[in-house]
């Protein structure tokens, strides 16, 4: 029993570490591209390719929460009361840029 569990905890850190590295290699390649298209392209005040970096900054910092915390398996309550406060700290910061 504890040698599938330990199969399938190495294979979900797999998992994590694919996607972080997905979303890491996207802003890594946008930041030293920089498309004009999203560059030069202004959407609330601030130009997009800003916009894709705060989006994805903030799906890494919460699946990292997710992942490593161990927030899957908390009641919803329990997640929101970790998540909520973060979510409105972020969107208040992107609205004060």
């Amino acid at each position: 029993m504890a040698h599938t569990a330990h199969e399938s905890n190495t294979k979900r850190i797999w998992v994590v570490f694919g996607i972080l590295s997905v979303i890491t290699i996207i802003e890594v390649i946008l930041g030293i591209d920089k498309p004009k298209a999203l560059y030069m392209t202004n959407l609330l005040s601030m130009n997009l390719l800003n916009w894709i970096f705060i989006i994805l900054t903030v799906v890494k910092a919460y699946y990292i929460m997710w992942a490593f915390m161990h927030l899957e398996g908390e009641k919803g309550s329990f997640r929101w009361s970790i998540v909520g406060p973060l979510v409105f700290l972020i969107i208040y910061l992107v609205f004060i840029l």
